[in-house]
């Protein structure tokens, strides 16, 4: 094989079998090992006619397998580019979680001494939302409406927009930490736990409840990094 010929989807040759329910689980199913596990890197280009020849499929389970998996911050859509595996990284991460966690924690204590009861009510509609949703993007859409739900009466306008823009920002790795790990990982424990400190106006137990949400979820996903070497 020369090296026009090589492709990156050369990888997923060996798996190219099994069992599924439907070709769109079939396309899903294997795409989505070969991204978790490295395989196929972010910015790989994933073209729905290369993949409908390579699975033997037509190109509308490819690309309804491609929308699954970008609802899932797997894959980017790209305009002139089409679908590619999207590009994260443990230094980006690591980077994220620590300016969330600065200003999150400095949000939650200015917030929970005057946060009304509809803003708490507001909250705890949102966890048990969360429990009844399973569509990765908009369990992060909740997750985030929770957080702000949480620091709204923080009294400091530009304070919150920097808080929700790096929610915004850190939606994808909610949602490929849910991928990699599961809806279990979502530690609505931790939401509960802080909504109850806030509740009660305890201050301190809300914010130390956030920072270990925050610390073992940056750890969490650096062991998924280290996993796949790097």
């Amino acid at each position: 094989m020369t090296a026009a010929e090589i492709s990156p989807l050369d990888c997923l040759a060996p798996e190219l079998a099994g069992g599924w329910r439907t070709a769109t689980e079939y396309v899903e199913g294997i795409l989505k090992a070969a991204i978790l596990d490295g395989r196929l890197p972010g910015g790989t280009a994933l073209r729905q006619e290369e993949l409908a020849t390579r699975f033997g499929v037509s190109r509308m389970p490819v690309r309804e397998a491609l929308r699954q998996l970008e609802a899932q911050a797997l894959v980017d859509v790209l305009p002139h580019r089409g679908a590619v595996v999207t590009a994260i990284s443990a230094s980006d991460a690591a980077d994220g979680y620590a300016i969330r966690r600065a200003l999150e924690v400095a949000a939650l204590r200015r917030s929970i001494p005057n946060l009304t009861a509809a803003q708490r009510a507001e909250a705890a509609t949102l966890i048990a939302a969360m429990d009844a949703e399973s569509d990765p993007a908009r369990m992060g859409q909740l997750n985030r409406r929770f957080h702000m739900a949480l620091y709204a009466a923080a009294g400091h306008a530009r304070m919150l927009q920097l808080v929700e823009q790096e929610l915004s920002a850190f939606d994808r790795y909610l949602r490929f930490h849910l991928a990699a790990h599961g809806r279990g990982e979502m530690a609505q424990h931790d939401h509960r736990a802080m909504l109850d400190a806030a509740d009660r106006g305890d201050v301190e137990a809300a914010v130390a409840v956030l920072e270990r949400h925050l610390d073992q979820a940056a750890a969490t996903i650096a062991r998924f990094f280290r996993s796949r070497g790097g």
